[in-house]
Formats: C-alpha cells, structure tokens, sequence
C-alpha cells in the first residue's frame, strides 16, 4: 500500500490526495458583502452541517496552496459577519463553477455567472434565486487552523432563516432528493450528480472568463439556452473573430445553410447540441455567425 506522511510532502499534492479521497463534498456557494456593501458569490465544498439545535453549517474558505493569500469570502465574514450559504444543484452547476473564476475584489460575481440577487429577510448579503434552497445564516465564529498556504478556515454558522423551492417538495413538505438533484465535489475537475453519476467540469482558472453578462443581450436571453449553457459560454476569455466565424462556416456547409435560411431559435437548439458535446468553440461561431 502507497503510505504519504503529511510532513513529507508538499501541500499542493497532499491536497489533491486528500479531494481525491474525500468526496462526494457538498457545495456551499457563499453570498457575502464586504465592508464598503458590495456582493461576492463563491463556491466552496469544504462544507457541511453540523447540527440542528442550534442549526449550524461550517465551511472553510481555505488559504490558498500557492501563495498562501485568503479569498475575498473570508476577509468579508470577518467584517461582516452575516452570509448566505446557498445550495447547488446540477441546473446551477455550470454557473456555479464559472462564479469561481478569481476575478479582481469588487467584481460581483452574481454578474459574472448570470445569477438573480435575491434581497434577504434577515442578513445583509443576497440570496440566489436560482438556489434550490438557501439559508441566512450569523457568523458565530471564524477558526483559523493555521498561518501557512493550505490552511483552513472554518466560518462557524448558525442559520437565521431557510427557504426552499416549492418544486422541490413531495407530497408531505419535505425535500425530494431526486428533485432537488444535487451535485457535490470530488478530486480534479471530477463532480457527481445524485441522480443518476459522475460528471466532469473544467475549473475557471486557466483564465478569465468573460461572464454571462458580457454575453450578447439576444443569446443571453434566448429561450432555448439553459443556465447551464450560459455558463459554458460565459467560461472563455475572448469571443472568436468575425475571420475565424466566417471560415468556419464556409467549412460547414450544413451550418452555412443554417445560418441563411433558419431563425434564431433553430440555430440556438444546434449551438446547445454543440455545448452538450463541451464543443463551446463551435457554439459560439454558430451563434455569432452572420448572413451575408
């Protein structure tokens, strides 16, 4: 058997020993609002409940392995300790993990993803209506385990108030868990879907996407292309030129004939049959594409 001693590796790879192992991790997105009442949304699966009396979640907005800097979630709870942990299913997962992408401390990542702030009851920070279900929570502690790169940091809360989806409800008011079709982390890029498996999405860290709201207002608003399909697109960082569309569609002659004499909704359902194959390249020349 392959034994790892912590003290003799580094921490990067004891972190991915460690996610690899340890999953299916639940996923708290986390709305929180910094000192001068911006928003900020970001996904964390070092996360669970804790008790029910009082309710009480903890998740961990750890130091980062690499530069052992802290995420902008952690310096807001520490300011303003209210936040709202909101949970993540698979019609939200795509958004979800485009919300990760670091962009710049004041850019709202509600924006970014394309998700609705939902004005809370009791705390300051939002709530995502597209969230299945979403609780208000008080900060009631933040313990650091340590000063290092990897360090964890545990937002001890307790919740104010929780609201659920009626859709997701059965017959006797309690939560369906195969209507609520949650996700959870695993190592990698690795997800697992409750009903029915395992799925995989690429991390927004290679770069910096562009955002479901620098997506043209026609498509981001079309009615064929889900969330989901709006995260993918949202998740690259430039839009391909009108030299790269225009080859590309003289190379397709199918498209080419799509594009001319289709409406609008028809080429939608053809990109979204692009972005279901993680084709997003080909998707976005489709819709960007113009007749002469």
């Amino acid at each position: 058997m392959f034994t790892i001693d912590p003290k003799e590796v580094s921490t990067g790879k004891l972190h991915r020993y460690l996610l690899g192992a340890i999953g299916p991790r639940p996923i708290a997105f986390a709305s929180t609002i910094d000192a001068q009442g911006r928003p900020n949304l970001s996904p964390f699966s070092f996360f669970n409940v804790f008790g029910s009396n009082p309710p009480t979640l903890i998740f961990s907005p750890a130091r980062r392995g690499r530069d052992n800097t802290v995420k902008h979630t952690y310096n807001n709870v520490k300011d303003i300790d209210e936040v709202v942990i909101n949970i993540v299913n698979y019609d939200i997962v795509q958004q979800m993990s485009l919300s990760s992408t670091e962009y710049a401390e004041g850019v709202n990542e509600f924006e970014k993803a394309g998700f609705s702030m939902l004005k809370s009851e009791l705390v300051r920070p939002f709530r995502v209506a597209e969230s299945p279900v979403q609780f208000e929570c008080k900060v009631k502690q933040v313990i650091e385990t340590g000063q290092e790169g990897g360090a964890g940091n545990l937002v001890i809360c307790e919740v104010l108030k929780m609201h659920i989806n009626e859709h997701i409800l059965d017959e006797d008011g309690f939560i369906d868990q195969h209507k609520i079709d949650l996700v959870a982390r695993m190592g990698g890029n690795w997800y697992t879907r409750a009903n029915p498996g395992m799925f995989e999405v690429p991390k927004p860290l290679s770069s910096l996407g562009i955002g479901v709201d620098a997506i043209p207002a026609e498509i981001r608003e079309s009615k064929i292309l889900t969330g989901n399909d709006l995260g993918k697109l949202g998740n690259v960082e430039a839009l391909p030129q009108k030299k790269q569309i225009d080859s590309f569609i003289a190379e397709n002659k199918d498209l080419a004939d799509l594009v001319k004499t289709s409406n609008k909704e028809d080429i939608h359902t053809q990109a979204q049959l692009f972005l279901e194959k993680n084709n997003v390249d080909a998707a976005w020349k489709l819709l960007l594409a113009k007749t002469d």
